[in-house]
């Protein structure tokens, strides 16, 4: 039995040379894997990755910071979902920039949290200038933000703003008083992300206050549907809170039109969100930028760095027009930000007391290679996505559902002589045989009332040719699990 007592490493001074060998070995493991990837991820069943990881004594140390780097190599690595590699189509995560994989080694080992100043220093002062770069991008003449852990928070605490604002100056009717919560309205439409529904749980809204504005047939909000849905508020009593426009919605990619979108909310008074968590590249992109037109006009900006921008999670801003929105939200503690201190404190604009410094990784991306190249990337992923989709249209055997304005592919297996129930039904179980196979991933969703498959693509190194020969494999397996189905309803149907 070993009887030596295990120590807690702490990175110091007098381990730095035991730093960088740890460390080190840890980035060998997995820049192997790296170099040896082959699938997205693996066929291991999902019974037996739970019974590794709850073989595992956590009470029972291995006695070796080595040891314990080999496993997580072993446990975790070797079954992870590689996001770089060219079938992996399912989900808005992206590979990732190389600078900002150097600068997320360096905040680890420096742990820094940039809520005080006396905290972070030269740190407030980085995040404070990138995000002052990203409102410049956007149009704000004079705006601000902060950096949050991802796009839901974004939209929550853009929401807490908008609440903020409509209850300290009352409703723009005139009503005396300041509306309750149960007065409040949100606008959004049902291709928002669902966290703006959410947002209004947390925010004390009642389940009534996410009111839906019709869409065009493309999925975008109808600007004249939005006119007349305030109207109609306005007409029950009730206050206009905040209007949700996207830029990027998350299943079909569509941007709703923000110009005329922000004409009704300058004529109305009403706060004008723009989630752009998903389209936010297009600020950087040589080619689609006017896609976001109208953007500068929007109170508030989600920005999901950690989608377009090719940034490692987490990396989200929140980004506002005029900088004393953010102090609708501010709280003031003695021991951590007083009100009479002259220090920039962040966590007077941050939801979050602890926080990471994310910006730096987009500085260091920003530092290597530049917002143009960045933008280049993005739109390699969307001529991509615009060759793909022709792909789809012309193929015999699958129905383009949907197009888009970024990424997302809405597609559904659906030969002519398969009827609708029989392709609706055959969507689940292809994503799920797809993801136990770990060749190719797709995901599914729900596009009016109906199920569809759905590839993401969010890689500028995966070429059309590739995702087209995933799309056959999607096909091939599709083709065999309608067979199967048949075969096995006509056997039941004969006994």
């Amino acid at each position: 039995m070993n009887s030596v007592t295990p120590q807690l490493e702490i990175l110091d001074t007098d381990r730095a040379e035991r730093y960088r060998d740890l460390v080190g070995a840890a980035v060998a493991h997995t820049a192997d894997r790296f170099a040896a990837v082959t699938t997205p991820t693996t066929d291991t069943p999902a019974a037996t990755l739970r019974a590794r990881v709850e073989s595992i004594d956590l009470d029972a140390p291995l006695h070796s910071a080595e040891a314990a780097v080999d496993e997580v190599d072993r446990l975790f690595s070797a079954e992870a979902v590689w996001f770089h590699h060219p079938a992996s189509l399912a989900h808005l995560n992206c590979p990732v920039a190389l600078p900002a994989v150097a600068a997320e080694a360096v905040l680890a080992a420096v742990n820094p949290s940039v809520d005080t100043w006396d905290q972070s220093r030269i740190g407030t002062e980085i995040e404070r200038r990138v995000v002052r770069w990203a409102t410049e991008r956007i149009g704000f003449a004079d705006g601000d933000g902060v950096f949050t852990s991802g796009g839901s928070q974004s939209n929550l605490h853009a929401l807490l703003l908008a609440r903020q604002a409509a209850t300290l100056r009352g409703p723009a009717s005139g009503r005396r008083g300041r509306p309750a919560l149960d007065d409040l309205v949100v606008f959004a439409t049902a291709s928002s992300h669902f966290t703006v529904r959410k947002s209004a749980m947390v925010l004390g809204l009642p389940e009534h206050a996410v009111v839906d504005v019709a869409t065009d047939a493309a999925g975008r909000m109808r600007p004249d549907a939005l006119a007349h849905a305030i109207a109609d508020v306005r007409r029950e009593g009730r206050t206009p809170m905040a209007v949700v426009a996207t830029a990027g919605t998350t299943d079909r990619g569509c941007i709703d039109p923000l110009e005329p979108i922000a004409d009704v909310c300058d004529l109305e008074d009403a706060w004008l969100h723009v989630d752009a968590a998903y389209g936010c590249g297009l600020l950087v992109s040589p080619t689609r930028r006017h896609l976001l037109d109208g953007i500068e006009r929007a109170r508030s900006v989600t920005a999901d760095f950690h989608k377009s921008f090719f940034q490692p999670v987490s990396s989200s801003a929140l980004l506002v027009r005029v900088p004393e929105d953010l102090g609708l939200a501010a709280w003031h503690a003695d021991y951590l930000n007083p009100e009479d201190t002259e220090e920039p404190n962040q966590v007077d604009k941050s939801l979050q007391t602890t926080r990471r410094l994310d910006a730096l990784k987009l500085w260091a991306t920003l530092r290597a290679s530049g917002a143009e190249a960045i933008g280049r990337a993005f739109d390699t992923v969307l001529d991509v996505a615009a060759r793909v989709h022709a792909h789809v249209r012309r193929h015999p055997e699958l129905e383009l559902v949907a197009p888009t304005d970024l990424s997302t592919v809405l597609f559904r297996w659906q030969p002519d002589d398969v009827s609708d129930d029989d392709a609706d039904a055959l969507v689940a179980p292809l994503r799920a045989a797809l993801l136990a196979e770990g060749r190719v991933l797709i995901a599914k969703t729900v596009i009016d009332g109906r199920p569809c498959n759905k590839l993401t693509l969010l890689n500028p190194g995966t070429t059309a040719d590739q995702v087209v020969a995933a799309l056959e494999h999607v096909t091939a397996t599709a083709g065999r699990l309608h067979a199967e189905l048949h075969t096995t309803q006509t056997t039941g149907a004969a006994r």
